[in-house]
């Protein structure tokens, strides 16, 4: 009988492991249901591919050195044009080793610790606010303006932050420290791709009519996408069906007709701009071999009846249209629900766009969603050319959101306007309906700096001639 019931007590154990097995085993192949492996929530930053676990914790057994080369597949390029004030460099030289027992800044996750929610701050920072004391304790004696002044607010003041401070420096503070909120209205720059193509010898720029279209068997258009594309920008540059439809699989094999394009063939002639729709919000997930994002997936309030629509490219410019003013407000506007986007039509810069778009503004005058999220900055093409392309990064201006002042606000307000309007929580939700009522106090100080500077080199200049 004991053995019998030692064995009943052994089937019972293997059951049960066969049984925990197959479920593990389940739960590592079945979308979505990884989450039960993971030790907390993942950040606004990750979420959506927070069931690609190999995304950031690649190989396994490689520890904290894989963590940090998956941060940098994703971040490398933005840390390096920061003009860090923080590199880490500095935290390599033997000069400075005694920084590394009070901040390892070697490593990302010192700093980001993922699946910990609860004690992280905007940015994804998961350190205390008052961090900075742990190697500024002795500031108020370097700057005597920094007496008294609290080490939280360091980086909650429109003062600094750890990265990215290019519109925070001292010499940039007091070369743009001076005049009014408002500067003589911008205007948005031309992207001039077709323009590019053709001197590049892409394109020959005649334009393709309708009679010309090249997949009517193929894709059996309507008489409404052909009127549509007739009038794109493509069919003006010569661009017809098969550039996009066509696909060559590789390996000698006969060109495939694909009816609904993906992102890969857009990069065929818009890689910089497919480039940086991967590595936003929007393309992320796609970015990682996962389905495309839904706002329904998003963190921040949606429109309800776009909870299921799938983003790409032809999502906000249209699969025949390739309508960039629509994509420039009306697109985002069709999911995005939150305060902020809300306000924007009764806005200021709401107004500019609509005087723009009615053809009473100048052209480029107007300010929409993507003049500030989605702005046009200098590319350096492999061809070593500079052309002008949109970044479609939607969160690279926006992490922190100083870095909009150097590529959006400075082409219309001042310098101190800009940053107040950005420090101010309330004002940015009322997307900029009135006045700011926070004021950041570092080109007031910056300023004093300087003219103390002055002084000392006045005095210096008087002691050298008395001598």
């Amino acid at each position: 009988m004991k053995r019998f019931a030692a064995y009943r007590i052994w089937a019972l154990w293997l059951a049960a492991s066969v049984l925990l097995a197959a479920w593990f085993a389940w739960a590592v192949q079945t979308p979505g249901e990884q989450s039960v492996f993971m030790p907390g929530q993942t950040t606004h930053a990750h979420h959506q591919i927070e069931m690609k676990c190999v995304t950031c914790h690649g190989e396994p057994f490689k520890g904290a050195e894989g963590i940090q080369q998956a941060c940098l597949s994703c971040h490398a390029a933005e840390l390096k044009a920061m003009d860090d004030s923080h590199p880490v460099s500095k935290f390599t030289d033997p000069r400075n080793a005694g920084t590394l027992a009070k901040l390892d800044a070697r490593q990302c996750v010192t700093c980001h610790t993922e699946h910990k929610r609860e004690i992280t701050h905007p940015v994804g920072v998961t350190l205390p606010d008052d961090f900075c004391i742990r190697c500024h304790a002795g500031v108020e004696k370097e700057r005597p303006s920094h007496k008294g002044m609290a080490f939280t607010s360091c980086a909650t003041s429109g003062c600094h932050n750890f990265h990215d401070n290019r519109a925070l420096y001292e010499d940039f503070l007091i070369r743009h420290g001076h005049g009014d909120a408002a500067k003589p209205a911008g205007v948005v720059r031309e992207r001039g791709l077709k323009e590019f193509m053709v001197y590049m010898d892409y394109l020959d720029g005649e334009p393709v009519t309708a009679a010309e279209m090249d997949g009517r068997v193929e894709l059996q258009p309507t008489p409404a996408v052909v009127k549509n594309w007739e009038h794109t920008a493509h069919a003006k540059a010569g661009v017809n069906c098969s550039a996009c439809h066509q696909v060559n699989p590789g390996k000698g094999g006969e060109p495939v007709w694909v009816k609904r394009p993906d992102h890969q063939v857009c990069a065929a002639c818009h890689k910089p701009e497919v480039d940086g729709f991967l590595s936003g919000l929007h393309g992320m997930r796609l970015k990682q071999g996962l389905s495309p994002m839904q706002p329904g997936l998003a963190e921040l309030p949606m429109k309800p009846d776009a909870a299921h629509k799938s983003l790409s490219c032809t999502s906000c410019h249209g699969a025949h249209t390739f309508d960039t003013r629509r994509a420039a407000v009306e697109a985002c506007l069709s999911c995005h629900d939150d305060g902020h986007a809300r306000a924007y039509k009764a806005s200021p810069h709401f107004a500019l766009w609509h005087e723009e778009v009615q053809g009473r503004g100048p052209k480029g005058s107007g300010v929409s969603c993507a003049t500030c999220h989605m702005p046009r900055i200098e590319y350096l093409t492999p061809e070593d050319e500079t052309r002008t392309l949109v970044q479609h990064n939607q969160n690279d201006n926006l992490r922190p959101n100083e870095k909009m002042i150097r590529s959006v606000c400075l082409s219309c307000h001042t310098l101190q306007f800009s940053l107040d309007a950005l420090a101010d929580g309330a004002l940015v939700t009322r997307n900029f309906m009135g006045l700011p009522k926070h004021h950041v106090d570092s080109i007031r100080m910056a300023l004093e700096a300087e003219k103390r500077g002055q002084a000392r080199n006045a005095a210096s200049g008087t002691a050298g001639d008395e001598e």
